[in-house]
């Protein structure tokens, strides 16, 4: 059974694409890469149930289990030294990535105090949209009563489009809701 997404990826977007840049080759239509998703918890190395949080609360979101990110280099104005678990992250690929992009994009956003839409300047110039959300508690399956800490997290959306006007086009027409300026 294909997502709803990746459906509406085949039938509609593909065609509207095709014709609103010229593509020669079904190839060259941009699609998604894969869908990052990262906590950073600075307290980790002081609290290690901080940690513990994290990964039940990015295992729950995403669906798969989350690896725990560690300290490249010591720095010693934050107390930190190289190794230290410092975050967690999860790259998803395939049937969970366009679950995923689902879920946050008609499901959680909305869920967003005051929601107008997501800024559209946040792409990094090859086609790749970042995008950071204040709490975890805008995803249904978090439950508030077992929650300690609000965390924040960054979602990085990687596509195949080769400049930033093709992947707006591209999300804008998977149902991405960007603010109209």
């Amino acid at each position: 059974m294909t997502s709803r997404l990746k459906e509406k990826y085949e039938k509609e977007v593909t065609g509207y694409l095709v014709d609103k840049f010229g593509y020669t080759n079904k190839m060259q239509v941009p699609r998604l890469e894969k869908v990052i998703i990262n906590i950073g918890i600075g307290e980790a190395k002081d609290n290690p149930k901080a940690l513990e949080s994290a990964v039940n609360d990015l295992t729950v979101i995403a669906g798969q289990k989350p690896i725990v990110t560690l300290a490249k280099k010591s720095i010693a104005n934050f107390k930190l030294r190289e190794g230290q678990k410092i975050g967690v992250k999860v790259t998803l690929r395939g049937e969970r990535m366009y679950d995923f992009l689902d879920k946050l994009m008609n499901v959680a956003l909305p869920r967003v105090r005051d929601f107008r839409g997501i800024k559209s300047t946040a792409f990094d110039g090859r086609g790749n949209y970042a995008l950071g959300l204040k709490e975890q508690l805008i995803f249904p399956e978090i439950e508030y009563d077992k929650v300690d800490a609000i965390r924040g997290l960054n979602v990085v959306i990687v596509t195949t489009a080769n400049t930033d006007e093709e992947a707006k086009a591209f999300l804008e027409k998977m149902g991405m809701p960007f603010a109209k300026n």
